[in-house]
């Protein structure tokens, strides 16, 4: 991923009222995700990842970003598929969890929802994702699986 390109997280100014949240979602092997605009620092495509020695295989390097060194995880090797070649629509999505910087590469980023609260299921026992907090049905019955961003950073 070479030169820099951000948006910044301006585009996420929060309309979160007591009974709804904002969330980002994105793709990744063909299954929608959303990403509470909460956690979003900022987008960035066309970024240069430098490797690590000894780290998982989804922990892809870390990148600088204007002096704050950022870990990267791909979300799709961190959910056990298997690598594919980034396109021009992947991108990197900077998440502050708890102060705790990390960067997710994804296929590609799709809407921003405001999602009611009231409209989230659990996710079925039998198909339970640790990464996943929760899901909702969106138009024409399309499924946001909620990314669980905690977990995300405290198990990875």
């Amino acid at each position: 991923m070479p030169a820099e390109n951000t948006a910044t997280s301006e585009v996420f100014t929060s309309a979160r009222t007591e009974t709804t949240e904002r969330y980002l979602t994105f793709r990744t092997e063909n299954l929608t995700f959303g990403v509470s605009t909460n956690y979003i620092i900022e987008i960035i495509t066309n970024h240069t990842i430098t490797a690590m020695p000894v780290v998982p295989r989804y922990v892809k390097g870390i990148i600088n970003l204007r002096g704050q060194i950022v870990p990267i995880m791909d979300i799709r090797a961190r959910l056990g598929k298997p690598d594919i070649e980034y396109t021009s629509s992947s991108c990197i999505i900077v998440l502050n969890v708890d102060s705790v910087f990390i960067g997710i590469i994804v296929d590609s980023v799709e809407q921003v929802l405001d999602i009611d609260y009231s409209r989230i299921s659990p996710v079925p026992a039998n198909n339970r994702e640790e990464l996943v907090s929760g899901m909702i049905s969106v138009s024409d019955n399309h499924i946001v699986l909620l990314l669980d961003c905690e977990t995300l950073v405290n198990n990875s």
